[in-house]
């Protein structure tokens, strides 16, 4: 084992749009193991939209200073362990930062099962797997025969939920960026049908691709797509708020939502939750159970998007950011 230890700074907090300068790459000592605490060496790194969202100020987790390691979670192997919950040779997973080994208390990490291949603890069996599960099925709710639309449909998040939408009876349509991804959407996954936001007006191509309306919306993006879906939901549809992607990466941040937004609730009597995965930790291993058997059947593909090399983190996210990415990405280690 080497003695020193690599790891990425956010150099900069970003003015606008990330960029490859606003990171650092350091070598700085191994750490050992304190009282309470595993030493992990990671293997997989997870990307996602929401490390650039931690980067503009406190959310469902404290804000990323200029000069700290990056944050983000990630599986790895525990080479020394000094908490009673995990032994050498263990799987674990947590917020390990982008750095090669990661000092981290027992309490925050997850032990995770040996499973093959390994990334799928970070796509399936992981975050994006299980937000798609619980989006879907514990806050959409939807019914068979009904039209569920998500948007990122092509992303980490959007490639399971759409998917699930599908095992459950509904009229799955994604919203993705190319005529490339939203071929791919309706061949490879089963899409009933795709919207490609960049080729015309959301707002008609959405209409177009969904004339009964649309009565279960699982939101990604926010933004212009948001107001879309949210003109042509139909009497008690549902909308889960995942994420607002859009919003990330900009400079400014909107500071008002789209106009009529009561008026539709009132009249419509509609339903939206924001949520994120840790709300339903309690039914996990009922989802994992759940996942396991729907990927072992054949009902649920397994997209993931490896980038190997840890110094490539910074340009894999930034192209995660300008949609680059089919299904789950990440960054093996190693």
């Amino acid at each position: 084992m080497s003695n020193m230890n690599r790891q990425i700074v956010l150099a900069r907090l970003p003015q606008g749009k990330l960029a490859p300068e606003d990171f650092k790459l350091i070598d700085s000592a191994m750490p050992r193991a304190g009282e309470g605490e595993a030493l992990v060496r990671t293997r997989y790194i997870s990307l996602d939209a929401a490390n650039r969202a931690w980067m503009q100020g406190a959310t469902y987790r404290d804000a990323l200073g200029a000069g700290t390691v990056m944050s983000g979670r990630a599986v790895g192997e525990v080479i020394e362990s000094r908490h009673l919950n995990f032994r050498t040779g263990d799987l674990a997973f947590g917020d390990c930062g982008w750095q090669e080994y990661a000092a981290v208390p027992g309490q925050s990490l997850m032990k995770q099962s040996h499973v093959r291949p390994l990334s799928h603890l970070l796509s399936v069996y992981g975050v994006s797997g299980l937000t798609g599960y619980f989006g879907v099925l514990e806050v959409g709710r939807p019914k068979p025969g009904e039209t569920f639309v998500i948007s990122a449909a092509a992303g980490a998040v959007g490639s399971f939920a759409g998917q699930i939408a599908n095992i459950t009876g509904c009229r799955v349509v994604g919203i993705a960026g190319g005529d490339e991804k939203c071929r791919w959407l309706t061949e490879e996954l089963g899409y009933d049908a795709a919207v490609n936001y960049k080729s015309g007006p959301i707002s008609e191509t959405l209409k177009a691709a969904c004339p009964n309306g649309i009565d279960v919306y699982f939101d990604n993006v926010g933004g212009e797509t948001f107001e879309a879906a949210l003109a042509q939901m139909n009497l008690m549809g549902r909308i889960a708020c995942c994420g607002v992607v859009s919003t990330y990466d900009a400079a400014a941040q909107p500071t008002h939502g789209p106009h009529g937004v009561p008026f539709l609730f009132v009249v419509k009597r509609l339903t939206m939750r924001g949520f994120i995965v840790s709300d339903f930790f309690a039914k996990r291993d009922e989802a994992l159970a759940q996942l396991r058997s729907w990927v072992e059947e054949g009902q649920l593909k397994v997209i993931e998007d490896i980038v190997e090399g840890f110094e490539n983190l910074p340009d894999a996210l930034i192209g995660l950011l300008h949609g680059k990415n089919w299904g789950k990405r990440m960054v093996k280690i190693g």
